[in-house]
């Protein structure tokens, strides 16, 4: 992989953390409250996008490479209102740990200098869940999960069990890399 200077990178995040889940205020009092922060998720990404820019070699856009100005939402929400999503976007029934909406077009977005990546929806009780099964923390989780709708608003998908497999690996890769 060869590694390029990049020069200041801008990010636009519109961040909430809705107050309808009923973990978010136990969590709050606890050293997670990070993850209830919109500068610490401006931090994270920022973080990935200069990981992922300094690489030009990944299966992504080229034209994301050319970019210095990005914009993205993330909500940390229920599960009912994550199971409702779910439902009328995706036409799936129940919960999930995540959703993403990206919004990349290499025919519109090629000429633009500002780049709104998409959305990101995490189901604060699904991760909280899976951090107790997988024996993490939540904060580890919440990285985890971000990251994984990360990659799929950058244009990064996982059809077959060698996609998803490197799809992980890179999660854990820019995981890795945070200060």
């Amino acid at each position: 992989m060869k590694e390029k200077i990049i020069s200041e990178i801008n990010l636009d995040l519109v961040f909430q953390c809705n107050d309808s889940s009923q973990f978010s205020n136990k969590l709050k009092d606890t050293k997670t409250k990070l993850i209830f922060e919109s500068i610490f998720w401006e931090k994270v990404f920022l973080s990935w996008i200069n990981t992922i820019l300094k690489k030009d070699d990944y299966e992504l856009p080229k034209f994301i490479f050319k970019k210095k100005s990005f914009s993205l939402g993330l909500q940390i929400i229920s599960n009912q209102e994550i199971e409702s999503i779910n439902q009328k976007w995706m036409q799936k029934k129940g919960p999930t740990d995540v959703l993403s909406f990206p919004i990349i077009s290499d025919e519109y977005l090629n000429n633009l200098e500002h780049i709104e990546l998409g959305d990101i929806f995490i189901s604060l009780e699904m991760a909280l869940e899976q951090s107790y099964e997988y024996k993490h923390s939540i904060k580890r989780e919440m990285l985890w999960l971000a990251s994984h709708g990360f990659l799929h608003l950058l244009g990064w998908e996982h059809k077959d069990d060698n996609e998803l497999k490197n799809m992980l690996s890179f999660q854990e890769y820019l995981i890795s890399n945070l200060d």
